[in-house]
């Protein structure tokens, strides 16, 4: 697999309406690929955190998110309710609806910065420590899909889908995601990957 640079996807859609909003709304409000809002660090994103640009630290607690980027945005399962990006984005459109959970979001607490932050060796740890990451969504769907409140048993389904990123196609992108790392561009058709 490829890496694909969100990036400058980001960047070209500020000043923009994105696509889900339609013609005559209110436009991307500033270039999302930076860090998180004041008193936002990444180094507070949630452990959940999938490695790659884009993350969350210290979320509103109102899950606006899965409305946007219910292929890339969880909740985690304690009183505060704060969103984290389980997936990074691989398309304009998945960049689209990150950004749009990132503008619904009150705190301005997403950020794409990333690159900026993420080692070899940190995403290598992530991956090493994933067991812990994969038990708790299975355990979070078996308790919300059973859940009396609806907007539990839609995030359930996201607690489904992160197991099965995990068990398919995230050793691939995160392998792509340290070649980007470690050579400072995505491979090329052929080059080979670092190992994981």
């Amino acid at each position: 697999m490829t890496y694909w640079d969100p990036i400058p996807t980001v960047r070209a859609i500020v000043g923009k309406p994105l696509p889900q909003w339609g013609p005559g709304t209110r436009t991307v409000r500033h270039d999302w690929s930076g860090p998180a809002g004041p008193y936002h660090e990444w180094t507070d994103r949630d452990w959940r955190s999938v490695p790659g640009p884009f993350y969350a630290s210290g979320t509103d607690s109102c899950w606006t998110g899965r409305e946007c980027a219910p292929g890339h945005v969880l909740y985690d399962d304690g009183c505060s309710g704060h969103e984290f990006v389980y997936r990074q984005p691989r398309t304009p459109q998945e960049v689209c609806d990150l950004i749009c959970a990132g503008e619904c979001e009150i705190f301005g607490a997403y950020g794409g910065d990333g690159d900026a932050h993420w080692t070899p060796e940190l995403v290598r740890d992530w991956w090493r420590d994933r067991g812990r990451v994969r038990e708790w969504a299975v355990v979070l769907d078996r308790t919300w899909s059973v859940s009396e409140d609806r907007y539990k048993r839609e995030a359930s389904a996201g607690a489904r889908d992160y197991v099965a990123h995990i068990d398919g196609d995230l050793a691939d992108y995160l392998r792509g995601y340290l070649f980007r790392l470690e050579e400072g561009r995505p491979a090329r058709p052929g080059e080979a990957l670092p190992a994981l």
